[in-house]
């Protein structure tokens, strides 16, 4: 198990990025994707700009992001996983799903943290 979060979410965006050059591309996928590939690059970029944050303030603000993006992240994964074709996508796309349904656990918690 990856400790490095600013590891752990690069590699997520990476292995994000390969799995969505993947799908078939129609009107249906299209905007998924697109939504996805945003909401879930974002994760990794925010947490990156939280460690060089100006104050605590900044440091929670950006926290906030990361936990917002895991979120929509997994609702845009659910709604891919319901119009994949092919099996080996779907095992891939839950493994993302569950993934990002991780990394919002953790910056739920470090949110959560910072609050008190």
């Amino acid at each position: 198990m990856n400790y490095n979060l600013e590891e752990r979410t690069a590699v997520f965006s990476e292995n994000l990025i390969n799995f969505l050059r993947k799908n078939q591309k129609d009107v249906v996928t299209i905007p998924l994707v697109n939504q996805c590939l945003r909401a879930g690059t974002s994760i990794g970029a925010n947490y990156m700009e939280a460690n060089g944050g100006s104050s605590k303030k900044d440091f929670k603000n950006k926290i906030y992001i990361c936990k917002k993006e895991g979120k929509e992240t997994t609702y845009w994964l659910r709604l891919i996983v319901k119009v994949i074709d092919k099996k080996e996508l779907i095992d891939e796309c839950k493994k993302l799903l569950q993934e990002a349904h991780e990394l919002t656990l953790i910056f739920s918690k470090i949110a959560g943290s910072c609050s008190e």
